[in-house]
């Protein structure tokens, strides 16, 4: 009895939550954060700055005193274009993992919420996405891998969305809605197995919205 009861908390003391109804502590890059109500639920806005418009993808808001190689990452999520936005926005929303320290090079799980419901199934098969900054952006993978690194989920944009993200070594799998399936299977990720920070990440002409981000290390 006694060591099962120091087994359960050894296991418990694995796992991190972060509520994100404050953005102290935040490490950010290219991002503005504030905490808002988002549908009723508290949590953190991030945005892209003016000053920000054209830079590269390495847009993240690092979760602090976390490091990251395998286990899993759970979050509540939520992405829209923004005001102004190009016709090209999808409201890209997601969550970066095993970042390094210099915060340019991550691999990443992202969401093209727009894409959830429109009516062009092209569009549909592109609605959750892995990259792997700098080196592997979408387009790349899009062009060297087609079809390997994105897939079709229901979203909608604005909407809380359930994500999971389940890594092992040099594999990677992306779960929303609470489903039991994954909706992405990665089992090549470019930086190969590391440890690194977590990022709350965003694309060009986004609104995110970060909350409830529970990280369980193995």
């Amino acid at each position: 009895m006694r060591f099962s009861a120091i087994l359960a908390v050894t296991v418990c003391l694995q796992a991190q939550t972060f509520t994100l109804e404050s953005a102290e502590g935040l490490h950010t890059r290219k991002v503005e954060v504030s905490a808002v109500t988002h549908k009723g639920k508290k949590g953190l806005r991030i945005t892209q700055p003016a000053a920000a418009a054209g830079e590269n993808e390495d847009r993240v808001a690092l979760l602090p005193g976390v490091t990251f190689e395998s286990g899993e990452i759970e979050a509540e999520i939520s992405g829209e274009p923004g005001p102004g936005a190009a016709g090209g926005a999808r409201g890209f929303v997601g969550i970066a993992f095993r970042v390094a320290d210099e915060p340019n090079k991550f691999d990443a799980f992202y969401l093209r919420p727009t894409n959830g419901r429109a009516d062009d199934q092209v569009r549909r098969n592109h609605s959750v996405q892995y990259i792997s900054h700098p080196a592997w952006p979408w387009p790349r993978l899009r062009k060297e891998e087609p079809e390997k690194y994105e897939s079709y989920a229901d979203l909608q944009p604005g909407e809380w969305t359930r994500v999971r993200i389940v890594v092992e070594g040099v594999k990677a799998r992306l779960y929303v809605h609470g489903g039991e399936q994954p909706v992405l299977i990665v089992n090549d990720l470019k930086q190969g197995s590391l440890a690194g920070k977590i990022g709350l990440w965003i694309g060009p002409g986004t609104i995110g919205h970060f909350r409830n981000i529970k990280v369980t290390k193995k």
